[in-house]
């Protein structure tokens, strides 16, 4: 996703140049979080998550940020967990599974407890229980016009995680959530605005724009009441997603190590109808 540049105006400093996940702060108190696989659709690896975590907390700890904008380089925002990864592990997934998602949860659990709020943008896919938990976990979140979402975890035998078993079920409601996680429909921007999964619905072209735009009017605003009411909120779920995380990391593992897992990842990469047998 493109956007305001290092030397555009406001001026902007880099903080981390390199690597799966960027970071960028903007003079008017706006930090830019990157995810930066662009060739892997920003599929979420080991090396990603612990990246992306270190930016989080290295945002959580600069007094500077005012407002958090996340954004996916490349076609698509996030394809979820990296499938080819999860496959190449073969009877060591689930070990890599219990890493891979443990890391996903200290993430999305920062999103949701950062004082700035979290402005996502949203282009091409968000996929999977990475790219459907960060969207869920965001504060506010911009789709293009074109964006397209899936759940698809239980497409390759496992569960949904990041918190999205409650997340998802507080935004749409518990039947719209129990469709979404059972039957893996692609969701269009325009039903994801209208069951409440994103915020608000612009052009392709407009999408950079107005992402920054909105997460400059909050780096305007009010910061410890922007900071509190956003607290409100969450703890007004009960803050049930973190509560939720432990299982859904168990059972992903658990899941992880059975062969229809295994099955579900290659008939993804392979493009084809999976063959599942239960065990």
């Amino acid at each position: 996703m493109t956007g305001d540049k290092p030397g555009d105006s406001p001026s902007i400093e880099v903080l981390v140049a390199e690597g799966p996940a960027r970071l960028e702060l903007h003079a008017d108190g706006v930090a830019h979080v990157r995810l930066n696989r662009p060739e892997a659709s920003n599929g979420l690896d080991m090396a990603l998550l612990k990246a992306l975590h270190e930016v989080l907390m290295q945002v959580h700890g600069d007094g500077r940020v005012r407002a958090v904008l996340l954004t996916g380089e490349g076609k698509n925002f996030c394809a979820g967990g990296d499938v080819h990864t999860f496959l190449s592990k073969g009877e060591a997934l689930p070990d890599y599974i219990r890493m891979a998602t443990s890391y996903l949860q200290l993430v999305v659990s920062l999103l949701m407890r950062l004082n700035a709020p979290v402005v996502c943008a949203v282009q091409g896919f968000a996929a999977g229980g990475g790219g459907m938990g960060l969207v869920c976990s965001s504060d506010v979140v911009v789709a293009g016009e074109s964006s397209r979402f899936l759940a698809g975890a239980t497409r390759v035998a496992m569960v949904p995680d990041a918190g999205v078993s409650v997340t998802l079920t507080h935004l749409v409601g518990f039947r719209k959530a129990m469709d979404i996680l059972l039957f893996n429909p692609v969701i269009d921007a325009a039903e994801a605005q209208r069951i409440g999964l994103v915020s608000r619905v612009v052009t392709d072209a407009a999408l950079a724009d107005e992402a920054l735009s909105l997460a400059r009017q909050l780096a305007n605003g009010a910061p410890a009441a922007l900071a509190a009411t956003k607290r409100l909120l969450w703890n007004g779920l009960g803050l049930g997603a973190e509560a939720a995380m432990p299982e859904e990391n168990r059972t992903q593992a658990q899941l992880a190590g059975m062969k229809d897992a295994l099955e579900g990842l290659a008939a993804v990469i392979e493009k084809r109808a999976p063959r599942f047998t239960g065990q």
